[in-house]
């Protein structure tokens, strides 16, 4: 008898059971009010926090789970396919915030920041400005030494999670004249005088998300705020990116997975010339290519976490991931709102949401053009 290959391990599995539960039970009864409110409802962040979604990865000893980045996937993907807006707030969490000070931060900075995050506050990643997307390194945000403190002076924008963070890690150039290699990561704490929320974003979707603009004037912090070295902050942003990456592909992957299951489900619901929808053969391989797409999907992205667990290269996998499935993402998406027809385009199903959500998979945490010009490049290294 021939074992049969299984993607996930038995506890994976239950772990992912019960995040479903969860976001079906909980999210669920939310997404359409949310939604419309353009505001993350406070007892979800809430109740993330209380199941330890905020802290996957990271070390019992900080306050997190201590389990692997494989599960904060896993996570990501199983919120998702309930609404698109909690998971990329849990996803920013993880795979961007925490691993930065997982990763680069000092003991005292992981004691402090790390068990704040796991248990209670929401971070922020500062990056995006006005004239530096794709470019991120032609950022004008400055910092300045000034003896016994750093000031910060700019304007960030597109900063996921700004409405709800607490903790904001933030990337300014302190020696311009060096190019990117003066650019260096801060912390900076809600609290502190100069910091100020700009415009909150109006969006096509995942709408319950917030996305802001944070603006920096005359922020003063103390000299132990720089995470990691002086002048790394550029290669803090590309390798903590490289993770985030797998982190858009498991929320595209969820979304995908939600909307074919709504269609499958409408399909077996809805009749049509004395005939449920599935039941013809048209409706039939449209849902099969559906599926095709989401398995080979997953396979993507569960592999290029699997790697990263293993802690084996996993850059290009990572951006085949990013760049397919937010490909195959508005694909399902966009299908499975024409198996509802007309009831596809109106808000009483979530197919209508779904559609509108999957457009940012293309576009944040690096356009598709970027990670395509990312897998050329290792291409040109292997095929040389």
């Amino acid at each position: 008898m021939v074992t049969p290959v299984t993607l996930l391990t038995d506890d994976e599995k239950m772990f992912v059971d019960e995040v479903e539960k969860f976001a079906k039970s909980q999210i669920g009864p939310k997404v359409l009010e949310m939604d419309e409110a353009e505001l993350m409802d406070p007892a979800i962040i809430k109740q993330c926090f209380e199941m330890g979604l905020m802290g996957i990865e990271v070390p019992e000893q900080y306050g997190g789970s201590g389990t692997s980045f494989t599960l904060a996937v896993l996570a990501i993907e199983a919120l998702a396919k309930v609404d698109p807006s909690v998971s990329v707030m849990v996803d920013v969490q993880n795979t961007l915030v925490n691993n930065i000070f997982l990763n680069w931060g000092t003991e005292d900075q992981k004691q402090k920041y790390l068990k704040e995050l796991c248990t209670s506050k929401v971070g922020c990643y500062c990056l995006t400005e006005p004239n530096s997307g794709s470019d991120a390194f032609a950022l004008k945000t400055r910092a300045y030494d000034e003896g016994d403190h750093y000031r910060i002076d700019g304007k960030k924008i597109f900063i996921t999670n700004a409405k709800e963070a607490e903790i904001f890690v933030v990337f300014a150039n302190l020696d311009p004249e060096k190019g990117y290699k003066g650019i260096t990561a801060f912390v900076v704490e809600k609290d502190n005088p100069g910091l100020s929320l700009g415009k909150k974003e109006v969006k096509l979707g995942i709408r319950a998300s917030s996305t802001c603009e944070v603006i920096f004037d005359n922020v003063k912090i103390p000299k132990d705020a720089v995470v990691g070295e002086i002048g790394k902050g550029y290669k803090i942003a590309i390798e903590t990116l490289n993770e985030g990456r797998i982190g858009i592909a498991s929320q595209m992957l969820g979304l995908a997975g939600g909307a074919l299951a709504g269609a499958m489900k409408y399909a077996g619901e809805r009749e049509q010339f004395g005939s449920p929808l599935k039941g013809f053969q048209g409706i039939q391989f449209q849902l099969a290519q559906m599926e095709v797409m989401l398995e080979t999907a997953k396979l993507s992205v569960y592999n290029a976490a699997r790697l990263k667990d293993a802690g084996k290269p996993f850059i290009r996998e990572a951006a085949i991931a990013k760049y397919y499935v937010s490909e195959i993402a508005e694909k399902i998406a966009s299908q499975g709102l024409e198996i509802y027809g007309g009831y596809g385009f109106i808000k009483e199903f979530p197919a209508e949401k779904f559609y509108r959500d999957a457009k940012i998979g293309k576009l944040y945490e690096g356009t598709s053009n970027m990670q395509l010009q990312t897998i050329f490049k290792l291409m040109e290294k292997e095929y040389s």
